[in-house]
């Protein structure tokens, strides 16, 4: 007996034995067959000016683990998509078309694209009026119902309700500002110049540059509307003309750069009210710079950790730290672009890459950012674009 149950002991021991293994062997055959993360298409918008050899958007494959950037060349043939935005569903894209006269119009044009993923290719789904000349801003609400473009010269904001097939229907709403700054010259009039959603897509926040002004909407998500919030606007310095707007990604705190006063203003946002109360205002050029310069981008690190503002003039980035109780900015350093006035840039979804768009060099200069202090180190890899301006990710299977 006691041999027996010395036998029956030794098989059950390797009958548990051969179900470990099976079991790791399972979950070793799972993670090698688990989906790869996303790689990427990104795309440039540029501006095609009369004399440009730019036609239009742009388009890369870009692997995030390996940070390969594989060109694709011409993906649309448009005039000025300057800005661009992506749909949730990411495939729609759309693009303002920055000019003055649209068909005969004091506006420019919305155009949408569809995506093709194997290609990388856009094709023209339709094309709109913006309601106002020279729109330098697009950007898609959360729920991808409605796409919202700020008209710089047209000092206007205007609500396009998005089509089951990704078409752009007659504006759902439209705002005319009214009023101006401080400089005689550059704020003469109301200059849109942005526009963003609340992280609840309930209100709609605009950087007027002409009025001074960081101007909050309520958005109605069922008639794509907009009404004025309450108070319905945050006031910057005079002259300091707001440009773009950042949110840090718990959305208690925001920033906006202002393009004349070369700053950054910091504001505690109330997302339940749609309020934003100041808090600081920091330079983004060091002490001592007397050139002229004016301020483009601005972006909050998906880390919540750093803040990024770009100089034109200058021709650098400013890397701020972010206070995580205040909110407050403590500059780190200012990085060349390693090239002529850069517009804008973009942070790769991973957050290991900024993609720097220097217009007046034709080129996107790629730096790695250290997640553990925010600084820049270019990585050498540099994509020759003629006056690039936006660039966005989308990803692909």
């Amino acid at each position: 007996m006691r041999f027996y149950r010395v036998m029956k002991a030794i098989q059950q021991t390797f009958r548990t034995i051969a179900t470990l293994l099976a079991f790791v062997f399972l979950i070793v055959c799972a993670g090698a067959a688990a989906p790869a993360k996303h790689n990427y298409l990104v795309y440039v918008g540029t501006y095609t000016e009369e004399g440009s050899k730019s036609k239009g958007i742009y388009a890369y494959r870009f692997d995030p683990a390996t940070s390969e950037i594989t060109p694709i060349g011409l993906a649309a043939e448009t005039i000025n998509p300057s800005f661009l935005a992506v749909h949730p569903n990411h495939r729609f894209l759309y693009a303002v078309n920055e000019v003055g006269n649209y068909k005969g119009q004091k506006s420019g044009g919305v155009s949408a694209f569809a995506i093709d993923h194997a290609t990388g290719k856009l094709a023209l789904l339709n094309q709109v009026a913006s309601r106002g000349a020279d729109p330098c801003y697009i950007t898609v609400d959360k729920t991808g119902k409605y796409v919202l473009v700020a008209n710089y010269s047209g000092g206007s904001v205007a609500v396009f309700p998005v089509l089951e097939d990704g078409r752009l229907g007659e504006a759902s709403a439209f705002v005319q500002h009214a009023g101006h700054g401080k400089d005689a010259q550059r704020q003469e009039a109301p200059h849109a110049h942005s526009v963003d959603l609340s992280p609840d897509n309930r209100f709609a926040i605009v950087d007027d540059l002409g009025l001074d002004e960081t101007l909050v909407y309520k958005l109605d998500g069922a008639k794509g509307s907009l009404t004025p919030n309450e108070p319905p606007f945050a006031k910057a310095d005079p002259g300091a003309g707001p440009r773009h707007f950042a949110l840090r990604p718990d959305g208690k705190f925001a920033y906006v750069v202002n393009e004349m006063g070369s700053s950054v203003s910091a504001f505690a946002f109330d997302g339940t009210a749609g309020v934003l109360r100041p808090v600081q205002t920091v330079s983004t050029i060091p002490k001592g710079f007397t050139a002229h310069n004016d301020d483009a981008e601005i972006a909050v690190h998906t880390s919540g950790k750093f803040l990024y503002a770009s100089n034109r003039g200058h021709d650098s980035l400013a890397v701020f730290a972010i206070d995580a109780n205040k909110g407050t900015l403590t500059l780190v350093e200012d990085v060349p672009t390693k090239g002529q006035t850069p517009r804008s840039f973009e942070i790769d979804p991973a957050g290991k890459l900024l993609f720097a768009e220097n217009e007046k060099s034709d080129n996107i200069v790629i730096f790695h950012i250290d997640p553990k202090t925010g600084r820049l180190t270019a990585t050498g890899k540099v994509l020759e674009v003629v006056e690039p301006v936006c660039v966005k990710f989308v990803p692909i299977e």
